[in-house]
């Protein structure tokens, strides 16, 4: 069926009825439409790989110590990247998240197609091909549930019923696990505590997606997920044992592969928190390539200043005799500029360069 399909007509079934990416993974098409076969520049350059080279590990059982604080804060300097093991979510509610995106996206089409953007009774849930398929010219080999938090009542009302317990008891088994960070990465910018004054700015809003992969004719044609740096404080993941995550090293033109580990989650440092470290902390390029062989799911929680916060270098830093590398910038006016354009690197913090 697809290959006979117009291109108008393959984005009509992909991104408006519902039947998403893995729709047309399942009609096991041979070759990958030309929709989604993305320019060289924008595939990942496997040459570029540094196979002996892998993300901090860091055993999170005693986050209290001064050598694990190092280790993190090192980490959030140097790599932008690392993964967590003994972090304290139990591993049975990591299982549940994992089995509930799959769960959802084995839902019929038409039932899918409820928590599209035009049809959702929310602006805070939506389920979408790609990244922004209104904006991208060439389409990535992805579909994703994002569903914003407000309450749990409105979690209630309106989140899929077939994730939203999972996905809320996720949530709230993360969050000392996200305090525990937040504590430890704030002391070095000379802020003694997570408190009131700061705990809003820091992790005052949170979105979660559920991120499913399907299996790709022609993987080394496509992307998966094309370069970007999350607009978050920080980004909390979990993903399944498939792989695919690539993380590019500091300063570099070349990239490290995040493999999986059983357990454990990963964290990278988002935009905001690059901006009110003034630069301290890196928000780093990744990528995510497409399979040929497996399904891949993956579940990011953002944890993110409120829109409403006005986001910039945090005034214990500026107070230290730093220059200021970033202007004062709406939290909700820096996310549209992020959602305003197809996936292209770090571009998105240019947004708030002085």
């Amino acid at each position: 069926m697809a290959p006979l399909l117009t291109t108008r007509e393959l984005k009509t079934f992909v991104v408006d009825e519902g039947h998403g990416v893995k729709g047309l993974s399942e009609l096991d098409i041979k070759t990958l439409p030309e929709l989604f076969i993305q320019p060289r520049e924008k595939r990942l350059d496997m040459s570029k790989v540094v196979h002996h080279e892998s993300i901090p590990v860091i055993d999170m059982s005693n986050s209290e110590d001064l050598d694990v604080i190092k280790m993190i804060c090192d980490a959030a300097e140097n790599w932008g990247f690392f993964q967590v093991v003994n972090h304290g979510v139990p591993l049975r509610v990591l299982d549940d998240v994992k089995d509930a995106t799959k769960r959802f996206f084995s839902l019929p089409a038409d039932e899918k197609k409820k928590y599209l953007f035009k049809n959702s009774p929310t602006k805070s849930v939506r389920l979408v091909s790609s990244f922004i398929p209104e904006v991208d010219k060439v389409l990535e080999w992805k579909d994703y549930l994002s569903c914003f938090y407000v309450s749990d009542d409105e979690a209630f009302a309106f989140w899929p019923s077939v994730c939203r317990d999972q996905l809320l008891e996720y949530m709230k088994e993360s969050e000392p696990l996200i305090k525990r960070l937040l504590k430890v990465l704030i002391t070095r910018l000379d802020i003694s505590k997570l408190d009131e004054t700061n705990k809003p700015f820091l992790m005052g809003s949170r979105r979660m997606n559920l991120n499913y992969y399907p299996k790709c004719p022609n993987p080394e044609l496509t992307v998966g997920v094309g370069n970007h740096s999350d607009v978050s404080t920080l980004t909390i993941l979990l993903q399944d044992e498939t792989g695919g995550l690539y993380v590019r090293k500091l300063d570099t033109g070349n990239w490290v592969h995040v493999p999986p580990i059983k357990g454990s989650l990963t964290i990278n440092i988002g935009d905001a928190l690059q901006i009110m470290s003034n630069g301290r902390y890196k928000s780093i390029e990744h990528h995510v390539v497409a399979n040929e062989h497996e399904n891949r799911i993956s579940v990011p929680i953002f944890v993110n200043p409120r829109p409403s916060d006005v986001i910039r270098p945090l005034p214990q830093v500026i107070e230290r005799g730093e220059k200021a590398l970033y202007k004062h910038v709406l939290y909700s006016d820096y996310v549209k500029h992020f959602y305003r354009k197809s996936h292209n690197g770090k571009d998105t913090i240019d947004f708030a360069k002085v």
